[in-house]
């Protein structure tokens, strides 16, 4: 069984009994950063109730500070949040979307996360690594994104 697929069946199991949507993205960002070696920032960003412009920080495992608030209209996050797509840049410096935090960060993936037809949160990999992010990580990491999004759903 490849790692993706025992991780994924882990998260699951975890969703059927996690107490609260914030336990299950600790759990699923704590794991892909200790399990997934060059994943070496995961976190969740959460679209702000009281400001639906503004994506805030949720839970999250890695070796930096990350942006505590993204304008949805910056940033490669914010062209996740605004186009409902995912965002996949093996190279963070020819993309001027790029909204610098770490200079060690080379590459992102972010997967947004569905309340219904609306974008809600969203998964935001790093790596301090050119070229990590390949077809099988985007697939597993949008699969990560939509369990979230239907525990979310479950629980409204």
């Amino acid at each position: 069984m490849s790692r993706f697929k025992e991780l994924l069946e882990e998260f699951e199991g975890f969703a059927r009994t996690a107490a609260s949507v914030d336990s299950l993205m600790e759990h699923i960002a704590r794991r892909l950063h200790e399990v997934v070696t060059r994943y070496n920032w995961v976190g969740f960003y959460l679209v702000e109730d009281s400001d639906p412009k503004a994506l805030v920080l949720g839970p999250y495992a890695g070796s930096f500070s990350p942006h505590k608030r993204i304008p949805v209209s910056s940033g490669l996050c914010g062209a996740a949040a605004t186009s409902g797509k995912t965002v996949l840049v093996n190279d963070v410096s020819a993309d001027p979307r790029y909204l610098a935090g770490s200079p060690m960060v080379k590459g992102n993936l972010i997967v947004p996360i569905f309340g219904g037809k609306v974008v809600v949160a969203e998964l935001d990999v790093e790596t301090y690594f050119t070229n990590t992010f390949q077809n099988p990580d985007q697939k597993f990491i949008e699969s990560c994104a939509s369990l979230v999004g239907r525990y979310m759903e479950r629980k409204r």
